[in-house]
């Protein structure tokens, strides 16, 4: 079977493992489209890093809009599907978004059947135009894969009637996030760091890290990796409560160089606060740090509770004592440390490895392949729009012009 996968995801080298485990599936002609970089909201550029990349072909092209996630799209597209004449072509993209749209049609017009990817797991009605994107994507899509089973209830409510399988999609590589050599016992009032990674921002719960901070002993300390909008009042916030000498901001770091970084923390903690817009979708590097063998500490905030399952210790949204407690308990208690330290990783290469959603994902793809009804989607060849789409294209900046420049002018 002939796959075109289109997505920025693998810009990231840590994660291309999982291409190369996905090509390594009976028949797969695996072929990925992804952009020489991508702008990131946080204000970073993360530049294609092709280091695993073998089985497979690799694309590297243009993309429009680039750093704006609902807006942006590949527009070589059109040529690239005409070469590669795919027969699966999956979209690593929400359905609402317009590089969806547009690598849906064009997957139509070459009789391919197409996928999306969904995360979104609250309910939320869309403006037009994007509400019509959706609904587009949502007739013409073969199957939509939902990251979680909350994302797969969001579809079936907003009227998605086709097959959906729940599939994790981005893995861990079990090889590339590991302890580098054991972690040495720790003495008596020795440092004990505290670590975060990702964006600065509010629904993170990141003042929590730092008002638990107050709370535990002196030797306790903090360290924030990544850069965002809250960064300041969180430095604030330090000054205020008198543990601004006890906590420490890295910035951005390469992704190589995560796995470095979550080994020297003592333990990861991910505090989420659910909001009405949002709530925590997956929680990527609790599985990164668990691969580490750094015990996590997350809230209870959409998926964080099914991802760490028994495998490190939870409290309540916003409640800085019942973390103050999990806290306190690693540091009580080193045979609990030492357990959920291996429990992670554990849980970690049961559930959430590359070649395990790899493979996952080839039995969604040989699904497509086999079953006579989605056989049925992508025989129809539109013909009421030009093969480029130009009007199209036309129409939808036009439209988003005057979003995209408030966008740029806030960044």
């Amino acid at each position: 079977m002939r796959v075109l996968m289109i997505s920025k995801t693998f810009v990231a080298s840590t994660s291309q493992r999982q291409l190369e485990e996905l090509a390594k599936c009976p028949g797969v002609e695996l072929t990925l489209v992804t952009p020489a970089y991508w702008n990131t909201d946080d204000g970073s550029k993360q530049v294609f890093e092709p280091r695993y990349t073998a089985g497979y072909r690799v694309i590297v092209t243009s993309m429009t809009f680039n750093g704006h996630f609902h807006l942006y799209y590949y527009p070589r597209l059109g040529q690239i599907m005409r070469e590669v004449r795919p027969e699966i072509v999956h979209i690593d993209e929400e359905p609402y978004n317009f590089a969806t749209f547009h690598a849906m049609r064009l997957a139509r017009q070459q009789q391919a059947k197409g996928l999306f990817i969904a995360w979104q797991n609250i309910y939320r009605s869309y403006p037009p135009p994007f509400r019509q994107i959706e609904q587009y994507n949502y007739r013409h899509a073969a199957v939509a894969v939902a990251g979680v089973a909350d994302a797969a209830e969001v579809l079936k409510r907003k009227g998605f009637n086709g097959p959906i399988r729940i599939v994790p999609q981005h893995g861990i590589d079990p090889e590339i996030y590991r302890r580098s050599e054991p972690r040495p016992p720790r003495s008596s009032n020795a440092p004990f760091t505290l670590g975060y990674v990702g964006r600065l921002k509010e629904e993170k719960g990141l003042p929590l890290l730092i008002e638990a901070l107050a709370s535990l002993p002196q030797y306790c300390r903090v360290v924030f990796i990544g850069h965002g909008p809250l960064k300041d009042e969180l430095e604030q916030q330090a000054v205020h409560l008198g543990v601004a000498e006890r906590i420490t901001f890295k910035g951005i770091v390469p992704t190589y160089a995560i796995p470095q970084e979550m080994q020297q923390m003592d333990v990861f903690v991910l505090p989420s606060l659910t909001r009405p817009n949002w709530k925590e979708q997956f929680g990527r590097v609790l599985a990164e740090a668990m691969a580490c063998e750094t015990p996590v500490i997350g809230s209870r905030s959409g998926e964080i509770p099914h991802v760490i399952d028994d495998a490190g210790l939870l409290f309540e949204e916003g409640n800085v004592n019942e973390l103050v407690a999990c806290v306190r308990r690693l540091l009580d208690d080193s045979a609990l440390y030492t357990h959920l330290a291996t429990k992670g990783r554990q849980r970690m290469l049961e559930h959430y490895t590359q070649e395990r959603i790899a493979r996952q994902m080839y039995e969604v793809y040989e699904e497509m392949m086999k079953s006579k009804l989605l056989q049925w989607f992508g025989s129809v060849t539109p013909t009421d729009k030009p093969e480029d789409f130009r009007e199209v294209r036309e129409e939808f900046e036009k439209a988003v012009a005057e979003e995209v420049v408030s966008e740029r002018e806030e960044g």
